[in-house]
């Protein structure tokens, strides 16, 4: 059902893209903004229709402002394509290598036994280690990754509940299954929030607010904001789901220890590769961290997020494991697996956001809703509650580029209301609980058989609520005192 409803949909909006960009090419007034506003409008929604309908694939259609803006006289092929090479790009490819560098070698799987073997036999001890060990590992690699890896594991954890005896799940373990299975699904997004690189909606935040006002956000400053939002909204969940909507009795699961305790066995003691990953990681994120205390201290801005992403991802390709069979950490042919179609959606919406921008229909929309006379506080209210319904039926990436230029013209030349409402809206869409279709860990989880859509939806819409309301109050709160 949901595959037809993806199918038409995406049909609908084959078709009425073009239709859209025609009518908005013939009648839209030619001078009422700036000369090419109606070109850029019409490519803009083009895009827009069929980003939201996934009419074509989304890197697809991100390429289109290389094709259509030179072709159109909005801008040369050397303007447009300078967005595809803009340095948040190269941040996110750094940080995609180094992900890889611990997926190729385990080192993420053997971080999630080790948390959940740390955080007790109970049941709700087992449902905190999962939810600690997807919302971490989620900081770093893509939260699909991470539910896919996370799945299986979670499976045989519930299997193993199953008895010759008791070959069907009784009602407190199908809540423990249920519990567990929702904890990875949206651990797994909550956690992307904590980080630049933990999704992408983050780095296409960073890279448009770098375009629009000439001023960059570093890794520490974000985490800064993120960080304590995903530890709320994580403590909020866990009390909601264990305490409250389906609680399960916290008694010992013995044999879901002894089978996490084999899992370490059989993984054995760190292997000299994972020793090496594990290194330049925690080497990564160190310079990540205190890059501005030692640029103050070399006198020079010599480090930056991407500068230090690219080199940690270096390092694993020149670092060898074995130098007489001269083998590395990675070889290149391990970047097969890096998802290039988002490099190139950063690319696209970088460089619609920035024909909005010359063309002042960005100004434009912010300059009416300016004169709504609506105050801040209500204003970021309406933006998050906006995004976090939006998110439930469309990608959160194409999400934060039709939304953040908005945001950006509402704000003006005013750089800190650009954050305080563009950083809300980006962590908002990361929230999507309520249906399996809103995110691909949703998806995933759902696919396990273990969640009733009725309790998704019911659970989603809760943890959204809880969101909505910690999202604002952690952006009001720290901004202020992080980004002056």
């Amino acid at each position: 059902m949901q595959e037809t409803f993806q199918l038409r949909l995406s049909q609908t909006g084959f078709i009425l893209g073009p239709i859209v960009f025609v009518f908005i090419w013939l009648f839209f007034p030619h001078n009422s903004i700036h000369a090419d506003a109606y070109k850029v409008l019409a490519i803009a929604s083009l895009m827009i229709i069929w980003w939201l309908t996934e009419a074509l694939p989304l890197p697809v259609t991100a390429l289109l402002p290389l094709v259509l803006f030179p072709a159109t006289g909005v801008m040369s092929m050397s303007d447009a394509s300078l967005s595809f090479g803009n340095s948040v790009i190269f941040l996110f490819l750094g940080g995609f290598m180094i992900a890889i560098a611990m997926e190729r070698h385990g080192l993420h799987e053997r971080l999630a036994y080790k948390i959940i073997h740390i955080t007790g036999t109970s049941s709700n001890g087992i449902i905190l280690g999962f939810l600690i060990a997807t919302a971490f590992i989620s900081m770093w690699i893509s939260n699909t990754a991470t539910a896919l890896m996370m799945l299986p594991i979670a499976h045989s954890v519930i299997e193993i509940s199953k008895t010759k005896e008791k070959p069907q799940l009784n009602k407190d373990d199908k809540n423990f299954a249920l519990s567990l299975m929702l904890v990875i699904g949206y651990a797994a997004s909550i956690g992307g929030m904590a980080t630049i690189i933990g999704t992408p909606p983050n780095v296409v935040f960073v890279g448009l607010y770098e375009k629009f006002y000439h001023q960059k956000i570093n890794f520490l400053q974000w985490m800064k904001i993120a960080f304590p939002a995903t530890i709320f909204i994580s403590a909020l969940f866990y009390f909601l789901i264990t305490k409250v909507m389906y609680r399960v009795k916290n008694q010992a699961r013995q044999s879901s220890s002894n089978f996490i305790h084999e899992k370490l066995l059989l993984l054995g003691p760190l292997q000299k590769t994972e020793k090496i990953v594990l290194a330049i990681f925690g080497l990564t994120s160190f310079l990540w961290i205190t890059q501005q205390p030692l640029n103050n201290l070399f006198g020079s801005n010599i480090l930056n997020d991407t500068n230090i992403a690219i080199g940690g991802a270096i390092l694993y390709f020149i670092i060898p494991v074995n130098f007489k069979k001269f083998e590395f950490v990675l070889h290149w042919q391990d970047t097969a697996k890096l998802p290039w179609g988002i490099l190139l959606l950063f690319g696209g919406g970088l460089c619609l956001a920035s024909g909005l921008e010359k063309t002042g229909i960005v100004q434009f929309i912010g300059n009416y809703v300016l004169s709504q006379n609506l105050s801040l506080d209500v204003l970021m209210i309406a933006l998050i509650i906006i995004t976090v319904m939006l998110s439930e039926i469309m990608s959160n990436v194409a999400l934060v580029q039709v939304l953040i230029p908005v945001v950006f013209g509402i704000a003006g030349n005013d750089s800190h209301t650009a954050l305080m409402m563009g950083i809300p809206v980006t962590l908002a869409a990361s929230v999507g609980f309520m249906f399996p279709m809103a995110t691909p860990p949703n998806a995933i989880v759902f696919g396990s058989g273990y969640i009733p859509i009725r309790k998704m939806v019911s659970v989603g819409f809760w943890l959204d609520v809880i969101c909505i309301a910690i999202v604002y109050l952690v952006t009001k709160l720290t901004l202020p005192f992080i980004i002056s």
